[in-house]
């Protein structure tokens, strides 16, 4: 048994993606060895985080500045607009380096079962960004799930009037993916989305 404070700690690291129960003890034990090397830096950078981070107005990008670094960016091809659905899914795509547009983020996606309709999401802002005729290209960078692809439906529907074109990633065969390993779904849209090669 241990102090309610360390208790409460372990509580809330908890509740953080990837952390049990365990795998918080386990951080908050590391924290209390290691105060002056570890525990004092994380302090102050929550803090600073928390201070000084907000929501880009324009493409939702989490950020120090506003606009974000990425809508700032005056090199950037700010007639391609790439829609992820959240702001992890942007923070990949710049770490892969494979986009130079500029992104808007949804803050979800479309689910009956958890109650999540357009109007919970920023479908609005983005239609807005087309209508305004500034946007090239939408490209749909959302989950190959039902829910994504359901969004992806409904956004391709809602756009179809704007004088933009509309794509989408393409889905398939991982690069080094073995075809033995990999499941039905992805199988399928690795033949649907076939080039040719010659």
């Amino acid at each position: 048994m241990s102090a309610p404070e360390i208790e409460q700690l372990i509580h809330l690291l908890a509740k953080l993606p990837s952390f049990g129960p365990r795998s918080a003890r386990r951080a908050v034990l590391f924290l209390l060895n290691k105060k002056e090397s570890h525990f004092d830096p994380l302090l102050t950078a929550l803090k600073t985080v928390r201070d000084k981070i907000e929501a880009c107005p324009i493409c939702g990008n989490m950020d120090t500045t506003v606009p974000c670094a990425v809508c700032a960016d005056a090199t950037r091809n700010h007639g391609q607009i790439c829609v992820v659905r959240d702001v992890a899914d942007l923070w990949a795509l710049e770490r892969a380096g494979v986009f130079r547009g500029t992104y808007h983020v949804l803050g979800g996606v479309l689910s009956a079962l958890d109650g999540v309709g357009p109007e919970d999401l920023r479908i609005a802002d983005l239609i807005q960004k087309a209508a305004t005729g500034s946007a090239t290209e939408i490209i749909l960078a959302l989950p190959a799930t039902i829910e994504g692809q359901t969004t992806a439906h409904y956004l391709t529907d809602r756009l179809k009037d704007f004088p933009v074109k509309i794509s989408a990633l393409s889905r398939g065969v991982p690069v080094g993916g073995e075809l033995d390993y990999l499941d039905d779904g992805t199988l399928q849209m690795a033949f649907k989305s076939r080039r040719d090669v010659g």
